[in-house]
């Protein structure tokens, strides 16, 4: 006991020695510098506005003042110096302001460093600006300061906008829907915030409630807040407050119980930067948290500084154990280097300040600021500044650093384990190397093994039921009819539900089986006191989006508009709203029944192209064949029989080309195919009951005004108003009874001439009803019923995927045959469609039958021209094209003597040879043996018309004809007119 003031005493006397050692090496330097540089430095006056009791002010001021050996000594032939002066703002933002208007006003300082906290540098930035001195913070991150737009404002920092990508890339990664920021009530925390909330909504991460606590908070106002936090169903919570704010509620969560398995913390850069420095107590609050934070690359130089600093900082701070080297105090090194290496490089000529000439006791110290005429100089040297340092690239873009890399880490005992980086460029990669590669479209993990809270390695699916025990309110509609779907009984003594049952609750009950965790559920009916409907199917589900149910299960179909509010899972049902009508046995009676098998586009075509065929026959057949022969009228008679009477295969005439047999060959299939079709088509027509809609379009109720009906409480009505139906001719039905009486009745007598409803209600009524309505075209879509739940709750997800386990089963139809078991109509199909033949269904036989007759026509046209070939070339030239196409005309129209069927038909005399292959001589002959044309008397030709041609040949017995004149070409001779 006697010896302890003697080791007091020494231990004092050792630390006194080690500071008067230092004072003088630093003095033996600058005396050293003064000497090799032969000239006197210049002092430069820089102020120093740090919170000296924060662990960020601390770590600051060592590693400036270590900045500034470090740099002078790198650099000793620099003329200027810098001086710094200090003032503590001890936390308060009225302190830092004071600070910094002494240091201004009184010292003139040509740039300030700090303060700490954003709440003061946003007055502090504002004085910069008035009076042209810098300030430059190296841990004021809040993304407000930006917005100030001050050119004498340098963030030697990263503002914190830059991590909430990172941020919402962590929960996208496992999936959490929900998210619920605590955050600190002031400058530091609220303004985050929008940044945060704009990145998880960009990703579909739903908020649905911000904890907000004041810096101030005792431990009861914290405690409050959690177990309300803790009543909802969200597990991911992210916290962004001070380090000794966030230390607090994390160890009050881990009083309550909220830092255990099943929960989800992240904690922002600022607290992950500082968790170390909290008290050891208050770490184990902190197992299995994940971080983000500033990466810094590992380096030499860093590693060298780390170990010189800490040995200073144990000596000049004793009593602080637990501080660790951080970004802060990186970036307060290279601010320090940056601001020395720009006051080298301004002027130091105007290192003064303007004093505004204010007298009198009105006059405050804002008023009486002067202003730096080395500012403007000074803030364009820090623009430029461009080097390597302990953190990185350090260079100003705008004012601040540029974003970077970020790390992940995950909080275990007493360190910190990297589980995964952010970069810009790649998001989310496992280890460093990750970042040169496609890492967003990798199938590797992008983050390494995690322990979660409660010493897990389960990833938490990010929501829970709320309380043990509580149970899930589930809202059912209450309606009289279509109960299949959903059926409350009700206890005629005290008024309430007795059983709730249906297809859709069957349905749900077994999707909730299937569910990978239990979920605690009870029915309460959507019902007044009395046992009625509380309310329409919209009513219903706005009870879900007002927090009344946690969920609704029922055949609520889901539309769009419904979306806005809730969360649908996906539908269990078939989708679509048709429309419901009377049928009516339309088998016609009347005489012209005989039309209906055909449709008129059909009976047109087929007109026409009997037309055609015997157009192209009597062509085909006109010079070789003397059915086809004759007056016009009987050639125009005998074309349209022989072409109709193919309809029922009745022609006599012959067909003796081949071009015509080939061309009646063809039609004859075409005709024997619309023949067969037709007959059947009529044959079903008239024995067959014809089941036909009373309305095929609904457009038809709008010009007849007639009443259409809609289930009760049911969406369909807005669809029937959105139409311009009147809302007087829209009825409403709740029971299939009550559908059929409103059909009975008529438009007319106060029913209902059709109805539009959703198709597994039509198929109900249907069933009942077999053979007495059937549904017509339009079909709106819809997608079927589905199960609500409030909007971005992760409960719908997993029922969703609970859906697809149950409907690719077999339980999905036992389920429908225990409801609908009878609901079949086997012998009725409740579409309707048209019983007669177009032409879509033939157009490509009439497309083989016209193709093989052009082919025909084009054949015998090419062969009719070939052969008179000698007359179209011994034309004079002055003859007109319109006399040449007459010319061939009237040889077209002349008998083709050389056809073997002339030849059998008409003997000749042996001495009469005359050329067929030229026009016969009108008129008499040089040889009375040759027959006259067979025009003659009823075709006489114009001699100023034609020449008569004799091929050389063609009279080659006759005596009367020279022999010279056999090898003439063509002989030539006029003719007068008539014989």
């Amino acid at each position: 006991m006697k010896g302890s003031p003697t080791i007091r005493f020494n231990f004092n006397s050792f630390i006194t020695i080690c500071l008067f050692l230092n004072v003088c090496l630093s003095e033996g330097v600058k005396a050293q510098s003064q000497n090799t540089t032969g000239d006197a430095t210049i002092p430069v006056k820089v102020g120093v506005v740090l919170d000296m009791d924060s662990v960020v002010g601390k770590i600051g001021m060592s590693c400036m003042n270590m900045a500034l050996l470090d740099f002078y000594a790198t650099h000793p032939h620099y003329k200027t110096r810098l001086v710094f002066n200090t003032k503590d703002s001890m936390d308060d933002v009225v302190a830092a302001a004071s600070a910094a208007v002494e240091l201004i006003r009184n010292v003139e300082v040509q740039a300030i460093i700090g303060p700490r906290s954003s709440m003061q540098a946003n007055f502090v930035i504002s004085l910069g600006n008035k009076s042209q001195v810098p300030i430059i913070s190296f841990s004021a991150t809040s993304p407000s300061l930006t917005s100030l737009k001050s050119p004498y404002f340098f963030r030697a920092a990263q503002s914190g906008s830059f991590q909430v990508n990172a941020i919402s890339d962590i929960v996208k990664e496992f999936g959490w829907r929900e998210v619920v920021p605590i955050y600190v009530d002031n400058l530091f925390g609220e303004t985050l915030i929008p940044y945060l909330t704009a990145a998880l909504q960009e990703i579909n991460i739903r908020v649905p409630y911000l904890s907000v606590i004041p810096e101030s908070a005792d431990d009861d106002l914290i405690a409050k807040e959690l177990y309300k936090l803790m009543s909802n169903q969200t597990r991911v919570f992210i916290v962004h407050a001070t380090m000794t704010l966030g230390s607090r509620i994390l160890v009050k969560a881990e009083e309550i119980g909220m830092v255990s398995e099943g929960y989800v913390w992240i904690m922002t850069d600022s607290m992950t930067t500082l968790w170390r420095s909290i008290d050891s107590s208050a770490i184990n609050a902190l197992q299995g948290i994940l971080g983000v934070k500033s990466y810094v690359p590992k380096s030499k130089e860093r590693e060298n500084f780390t170990v010189r600093w800490k040995r200073n900082f144990q000596r000049d701070n004793p009593n602080v154990t637990n501080a660790e080297m951080n970004i802060f105090g990186l970036w307060a090194y290279d601010a320090t280097f940056a601001l020395a290496m720009a006051v080298e490089k301004a002027s130091t000529a105007e290192l003064r300040f303007n004093r505004t000439n204010i007298s009198g006791s009105g006059a405050t110290d804002l008023e009486t600021l002067g202003v730096s005429q080395n500012g403007p100089r000074l803030i364009k040297e820090l623009s430029e500044i461009n080097f390597t340092g302990l953190s990185g690239d350090f260079h100003f873009v705008n004012g601040q650093l540029e974003s970077s890399v970020f790390q992940i880490v995950n909080v275990n005992g007493n360190g910190e384990r990297r589980v995964g980086l952010w970069t810009p460029q790649s998001g989310l990669v496992n280890d460093w190397k990750s970042t040169n590669t496609s890492a967003k479209s990798s199938s590797k993990p992008k983050l390494g093994p995690i322990i979660w809270p409660g010493d897990t390695n389960s990833v938490p699916k990010g929501w829970k039921i709320p309380v043990e025990g509580k149970k899930l309110k589930i809202g059912v509609p209450v309606k009289d009819g279509f109960t299949e779907f959903v059926k409350v009984t009700w206890d005629s003594n005290s008024k309430k539900a007795k059983s709730i049952g249906g297809y859709c609750i069957d349905v749900f009950d077994a999707v909730m089986r299937k569910m990978p965790y239990p979920v605690p559920y009870e029915y309460v009916p959507f019902a007044t006191p009395e046992g009625n409907a509380a309310g329409s199917y919209n009513d219903l589900v706005d009870q879900v989006f007002y927090r009344i149910y946690d969920g609704v299960v029922g055949d609520i179909t889901i539309v769009a508009n419904r979306s806005l509010y809730v969360d649908f899972t996906l539908p269990y049902t078939e989708s679509g709203v048709s429309m419901l009508v009377p049928v009516r046995d339309n088998k016609k009676k009347n005489a012209w029944v005989f039309l209906q098998p055909l449709t008129s586009d059909l009976w047109v075509t087929s007109g026409c192209f009997f037309v055609f065929i015997g157009f192209v026959v009597w062509v085909l057949e006109h010079r070789i064949n003397e059915d086809f022969r004759g007056p016009p009228a009987h050639q125009v008679g005998t074309s349209f029989w022989f072409s109709f009477s193919t309809m029922v295969f009745a022609h006599r005439e012959k067909v003796v080309s081949n071009l015509g047999r080939f061309v009646v060959i063809i039609w004859c299939f075409v005709v024997l195919v619309l023949t067969q079709s037709y007959t059947a088509s009529l044959t079903s027509l008239l024995t067959v009951e014809q089941l036909q809609p009373t309305v095929t379009d609904i457009n038809q109720l709008l010009k007849r005004r007639e009443s259409v009906g809609f289930l009760s409480a049911s969406f369909v009505k807005d669809m029937l108003l959105g139409m311009k139906f009147d809302e007087s001719h829209i009825k409403k039905y709740g029971t299939l009874e009550e559908l059929h009486d409103l059909f009975t009745k008529g438009s007319a007598n106060g029913g209902i001439s059709a109805a539009l409803d959703e198709i597994p209600y039509i198929r109900l009524f249907l069933s009942k009803y077999c053979g007495k309505y059937a549904t017509v075209k339009p079909t709106f879509k819809t997608d079927g019923f589905g199960f609500v739940f409030p909007k971005g709750s992760p409960l719908a997800a997993d029922v969703s995927r609970a859906i697809l386990n149950v409907t690719q089963g077999d339980e999905m139809q036992k389920i429908h045959n225990k409801w609908f078991n009878n609901a079949t109509c086997p012998d009725f199909d409740p579409t309707v469609s048209s019983n007669s033949l177009g032409l879509e269904s033939f157009w490509g036989l009439f497309l083989i039958a016209g193709v093989a007759s052009i082919s025909a026509l084009i054949i015998f046209a090419a062969m009719f021209l070939y052969e008179q070939k000698h007359v179209l070339f011994q034309f004079y030239p002055e003859n007109s094209v319109w006399r040449k196409v007459r010319t061939m005309s009237r040889i077209f129209d002349q008998k083709d003597l050389s056809s073997h069927t002339f030849k059998k038909t008409e003997p000749r005399d042996a001495s009469c040879h005359c050329s067929v292959h030229s026009i016969g001589a009108y008129g008499s002959s040089t040889n009375s043996n040759c027959p006259p044309s067979p025009s003659v008397g009823s075709n006489q030709i114009d001699p100023s018309d034609f020449v008569f041609l004799v091929e050389q040949g063609s009279v080659t017995d006759s005596p009367d004809i020279p022999p010279s004149a056999e090898r003439s070409s063509i002989e030539f001779a006029d003719y007068s007119h008539g014989q």
